[in-house]
């Protein structure tokens, strides 16, 4: 019997960073596999290790229309050349035109996988023309797969699909965590920033942006010094140059500061969490955060947000803290209270990873995701013998 084909389009390259060891789950689930982005070097050397086929086409992740128009129009293009039986898009812009070019090529089975509201930290003419876009992107599909309960409410309350469209596998997760990958251990990282061995790290792993909160976790860490004078903050990530970049001033503040360490562009980033006390993720959005999980399964407690999607990621109190997002104080108090108390730490950390492997380890997460896409390609076979000769 022949694998179905199964189309993965995010719009920028360095998103394919996420899908280190799933698109390979999906393939040994019986699917042909194609990743689609923008290009970069990250899309073909994901491809090539994942053990799948790859296209890369242009898609700008600002909204520029004429721009967007080419790139619906390739999109189009590469997918009726593949006639895949399955797509599944995701990231705002990719959610969108995939979305669109999937259906104008009556892909049989469409989904959008909502990986976060972009629309959250915008206001005014932009949160309009960011929700339409939504709407549009999930009228095109058959299934909106959210990746929280969170982020499921908050679709239904936007009224971006009706509840029967929106869907969460399990208890949440895009993809899950490699729990034999992210696992405690030795690191060379603190050697390798000079950091002695019993100074407290606190880690951020992710884009450096302004919706990561990665300015009020600056702010909040010049206080911790304050208080902890041997602290480092160790900032695993890159300056994305999205529309919510950071400005100059706060990156040159972040690079000439002796006790932050930044590392640019990580592909393995499990090392850098064994350098770590605790992580820090003070998002203003998210759809179900992979790095809360990743710290957790190193065995790491977390304080992150009450934000849309993160606030399920952690077990208040049993796995790490939650605080408002935009508060360095609450931030501050909260990063303290953990480093002022290692045994915190590991009891917190030691319950993050057994949650974690318990509920989000990536084998039963692409389980389920293989599962529910079976179904839909069987309800896609159903409905076409049901519109045969005799109902067409």
């Amino acid at each position: 019997m022949k694998a179905p084909h199964l189309v993965v389009g995010v719009t920028s390259a360095q998103t394919c960073l996420v899908f280190t060891g799933w698109l390979r789950s999906l393939r040994e689930a019986g699917f042909r596999v194609t990743l689609i982005s923008s290009p970069g070097e990250l899309l073909g050397r994901t491809a090539a290790a994942e053990g799948v086929d790859h296209r890369a086409v242009s898609m700008q992740r600002r909204i520029a229309p004429l721009s967007d128009l080419v790139s619906l129009f390739r999109l189009w293009r590469v997918l009726r050349g593949l006639q895949p039986d399955l797509v599944e898009f995701s990231t705002p812009k990719a959610g969108l035109l995939g979305a669109l070019a999937a259906r104008l090529c009556g892909v049989p089975v469409r989904v959008y996988l909502l990986r976060g509201l972009k629309l959250e930290s915008a206001s005014g003419l932009k949160r309009r023309v960011l929700l339409a876009a939504e709407r549009l992107a999930a009228a095109c599909v058959h299934a909106v797969v959210c990746n929280s309960e969170s982020l499921r409410a908050q679709a239904l309350d936007l009224r971006i699909a009706p509840a029967a469209k929106l869907h969460v596998l399990g208890d949440g997760s895009s993809r899950g965590v490699d729990a034999d990958r992210f696992s405690p251990g030795a690191t060379p990282v603190r050697k390798q920033f000079g950091i002695l061995p019993g100074a407290p790290v606190v880690g951020f792993v992710g884009r450096l942006t302004r919706d990561k909160g990665v300015r009020e976790l600056v702010d909040a860490f010049a206080s911790i010094l304050d208080a902890a004078p041997g602290a480092h903050l160790l900032l695993v990530g890159w300056f994305d140059e999205s529309e919510d970049a950071l400005d100059a001033r706060l990156r040159a503040r972040i690079l000439q500061h002796p006790r932050i360490h930044y590392t640019g562009l990580v592909s393995d980033t499990a090392p850098y969490y064994r350098a770590m006390d605790v992580l820090v993720l003070p998002t203003w959005r998210e759809g179900f955060p992979n790095v809360v999980l990743e710290a957790g399964a190193s065995g790491l407690p977390v304080v992150t947000t009450l934000a849309t999607g993160s606030r399920d990621a952690v077990l208040p109190e049993v796995t790490g803290l939650l605080i408002p997002p935009g508060y360095p104080e609450a931030l501050r108090d909260a990063l303290l209270r953990l480093l002022r108390d290692p045994a915190l730490c590991r009891r917190m950390g030691a319950a993050a990873r057994k949650w974690i492997m318990e509920h989000y380890a990536g084998e039963r997460v692409a389980g389920l995701t293989a599962a529910f896409y079976q179904e839909l390609l069987l309800g896609a076979s159903r409905r076409r013998r049901a519109s045969g000769p005799a109902g067409e």
